[in-house]
């Protein structure tokens, strides 16, 4: 039976009860950061077979922002945020109130680049937080590394590492908007998470969701 297989609608729900819980932090500390009520939800948790991920980022050609991080601790694994252009570039321009800001004019201001890194550390950061909080497990994330470059050349590296021990991610979607805005006016990403060998079993455990049903 594969991995995919032996994942049940708890451990879903599971994740994406974390994923809320996360969210719900990271609004937070981004409307102090943005000086505005910020609303964040997780539409989705799904578990994704490795050939599945990088066309939910839009294809391995597909330039992206993306904010890579190593997770450390009782578990550890890998976990990417990713955005498309035209979204990064609009919480630059939310955040700094340049609202001229565009990828398509490089080179890039170190005020956008800080900005987008500080949101993929402000997200991480709660969501391995409320990880850490539901599992009693200490995790920890290293610094978070900015590229803005192709899917393929940006989660190449960590899908091949991870791929000779399994095949699976958790993907979580993200959704980010001013209170009192307009929903076209949302910021969407992505989270892909990849725990190391043995590591998303232990998360598993540690929840008390057990495995067969």
């Amino acid at each position: 039976m594969s991995y995919l297989d032996r994942i049940q609608n708890a451990h879903l729900d599971t994740f994406k009860e974390i994923g809320n819980i996360g969210a719900g932090h990271a609004a937070t500390a981004l409307s102090t950061l943005m000086n505005k009520k910020i609303n964040m939800v997780v539409p989705t948790v799904q578990i994704l077979h490795f050939d599945d991920v990088m066309e939910m980022a839009g294809g391995p050609d597909n330039i992206v922002a993306s904010v890579f991080l190593r997770i450390e601790g009782d578990i550890e694994g890998s976990m990417f945020f990713v955005l498309q252009l035209e979204q990064a570039a609009l919480f630059i321009q939310k955040l700094t109130g340049d609202h001229s800001f565009s990828f398509d004019r490089p080179p890039y201001s170190e005020m956008a680049l800080s900005a987008l890194q500080e949101l993929g550390n402000i997200l991480s950061g709660s969501y391995l937080s409320a990880l850490g909080d539901f599992t009693g497990l200490h995790v920890f994330p290293s610094v978070p590394a900015l590229a803005i470059d192709m899917v393929g050349a940006v989660m190449s590296d960590g899908l091949f590492e991870i791929s000779q021990y399994s095949d699976y991610a958790i993907f979580i979607d993200t959704t980010l908007k001013e209170a009192d805005g307009k929903a076209s006016d949302s910021v969407k990403g992505h989270f892909f998470l990849l725990p190391d060998p043995n590591s998303f079993w232990k998360v598993l455990d540690a929840l008390g969701v057990p495995l067969d049903e």
